[in-house]
């Protein structure tokens, strides 16, 4: 099996990819790319790669289907910028290998993320996770942003001082907020990235970590672009229907009428989030 060189990835290596106000994404290594993909899995029949098309099409069948041991095959490894909220999201996703800065032994840079004014929301009404869609007064925005650069700017000189006077660096660090920026190296393999991506490019995830998710989609393109293009078409892009919502549009489809009181059909919310996926394309 020979090493696979990907142009476009060996292009961006190394380039920062700018998220947030001061975050970002590099792409520092890879391993392998549609190639490797496609030579892993025809590897039980002693076959080359074959045609360009041909390739397409086996690898979407394999995403298509989740046969997903070839997509293991491809390595990438990021350097990325995040706050640390953003982070404690990002962590959950516990099929990465990461390393991470460590504020015992380093002194923290005064960095801190303010999001822009136009993301300054008021809590959705009905989402107990998520901000509100409806646009916020500009003097109120303001206001927030300015309370929020206050505090950070108040926490780091405090923790300059106890730095300065000799405390130590795991204890000066405590008060330090959860908008302090901090940096790691991430290293995934591509089907378990897709699993990252399908999660927190929907729009149910936070936007700041939506934002570091499309980053990582347009790097992940350049390494495995028909990998990417089967994964925006069958996974991202695609919708899954559970046991009665997929009786439900059968009944559709044979010309039944649908209805919240149907004795054959859905009711409440269940027939609500089957007509939003109907509508938008998005899992609920």
């Amino acid at each position: 099996m020979a090493h696979c060189v990907v142009p476009e990835a060996e292009a961006i290596l190394d380039r920062e990819f700018p998220v947030l106000d001061k975050g970002f994404i590099r792409l520092v290594d890879y391993l392998g790319g549609d190639e490797r993909v496609v030579q892993s899995a025809r590897v039980s029949y002693g076959e080359g790669t074959k045609s360009y098309r041909e390739d397409a099409a086996l690898i979407d069948y394999l995403l298509r289907h989740r046969h997903t041991s070839p997509f293991e095959q491809v390595i990438l490894t990021f350097h990325v910028k995040l706050p640390i909220f953003v982070a404690r999201q990002w962590i959950r996703h516990r099929t990465a290998r990461l390393n991470e800065i460590s504020g015992r032994y380093s002194v923290m840079k005064d960095d801190f993320y303010l999001p822009a004014s136009e993301n300054v929301s008021l809590q959705s009404k009905d989402n107990k996770q998520g901000r509100s869609a409806e646009p916020m007064d500009k003097d109120l925005s303001a206001q927030v942003l300015a309370s929020l650069k206050a505090g950070q700017k108040k926490a780091y000189a405090d923790y300059t001082e106890l730095v300065d006077e000799g405390i130590a660096r795991e204890l000066a660090r405590v008060n330090l907020p959860l908008s302090l920026y901090t940096e790691w190296y991430w290293q995934i393999d591509l089907h378990n990235l897709f699993h990252f991506l399908e999660l927190r490019l929907d729009t149910h995830a936070q936007l700041e970590i939506r934002l570091y998710a499309e980053a990582l989609l347009d790097i992940a393109k350049k390494v495995a672009p028909r990998c990417c293009e089967s994964f925006e078409r069958h996974i991202s892009g695609g919708v899954t229907f559970s046991k009665e919502e997929f009786a439900e549009l059968k009944r559709r489809l044979a010309g039944a009428e649908g209805g919240k009181n149907t004795a054959d059909g859905l009711s409440g919310k269940v027939l609500d989030r089957f007509e939003e996926k109907i509508r938008s394309g998005k899992q609920i």
